[in-house]
Formats: structure tokens, sequence, C-alpha cells
């Protein structure tokens, strides 16, 4: 009988080692890979899952429509409108109603990762869009991306709303009104 022990630990060794080679590219948080193959015989260890995120937030309050819950790509979060936004653009000073001269701000949080777009359209009290805004998202998880409209002649008084898509999809709308 012929001895294959040798050249099947050969084998072994050399798909372990190109196996754990390519584990953890691109990942130093990855615990070190042993110099040493493991003895013949001796199973791997399966490779560490991914990690989990978080579940979507639950609904918010907004008219009629909620964030998706696909893994693996932005989905909306939450809406909010004010007069200011820190440095994270989130909004500061939560409100609905505004002097005509004010600066109005959104505030849109998104989750999970990926590429997206995300298009603020603000209408007048007649419903038509007096502007519209889109930003692209390269989001590597939760994000919050800010919109505003300004008109230093002064808003008309009235009823107004802010609509936001997600990659043309509408997923949120909020009213605010403008009043001297």
């Amino acid at each position: 009988m012929k001895n294959t022990r040798p050249p099947l630990m050969l084998a072994v060794s050399l798909a372990a080692a190109l196996a754990l080679s390519a584990c953890g590219k691109g990942n130093e948080s990855a615990s070190p890979v042993p110099s040493n193959p493991p003895p013949s015989g001796t199973a791997a260890a399966p490779p560490l899952a991914p990690p989990a995120f978080p579940p979507p937030a639950a609904s918010t309050g907004m008219t009629g429509m909620t964030g998706g819950d696909t893994a693996g790509t932005v989905s909306f979060s939450s809406l909010e409108v004010g007069s200011s936004v820190d440095a994270n653009h989130k909004i500061v000073a939560a409100g609905t109603s505004f002097a005509p001269k004010d600066t109005v701000y959104a505030s849109v949080e998104t989750i999970g990762p990926g590429h997206a777009k995300l298009t603020a359209s603000w209408r007048d009290p007649q419903g038509r869009i007096v502007h519209e805004d889109s930003k692209e998202l390269d989001a590597m998880g939760p994000a919050t991306t800010a919109f505003m409209i300004s008109q230093p002649e002064g808003f008309p008084e009235g009823n107004y709303k802010i609509d936001i898509s997600l990659d043309g999809r509408a997923v949120a709308s909020k009213d605010f009104s403008v009043k001297k």
C-alpha cells in the first residue's frame, strides 16, 4: 500500500495557508493568523459572522410613511423640522411654526450601509415645489442629512410641507407653517 500521508498533509497545509491569508484582509480588528498551520486531522475554525445591524427605528408619527427594513441597504429612520441644526446635522430647536424670514431646516436620519439619494421637496401653501435639493449618501451605517430653505424677502404666510424621498421613493412628509 502506498503512503499518501505526506502529499495529503502538504495539500491540507497549502489550502489552510491560502484560506487563512485571505481571512481578515482589510479588517485589522480580526485576530492574528497563527504562523503554524493546524496539525493534520484538525479542522480549522469556521469564519466569524459579520456584525448585525440594529433593527429599523419605530415609526416617528410622520404622515403615513415609514422606513424600510431591508438589511444591507440605506433606509429611512426619521424626519424632524426646526430652526437650527448642530454640527452633526441634527435639529437643535425643533418646531413647526416659523416667522416669514426664518431659515427652516429638515434633518433626515437614515440607517444601514450603502449608496442612496435623498431628495427634499419643499412645497408652498398651493402645493407647488418652491425648492428641491438632493444629496448623495455613501453611508457606513446610521447617518443624518440636513436640508434647508430660506427666503430673504420672507415667506408668505401659510401652511407648507416638506416631502422626503429615498432613491425616488417617498418615505416621509412633514407639515409646517409660516406666521407673522
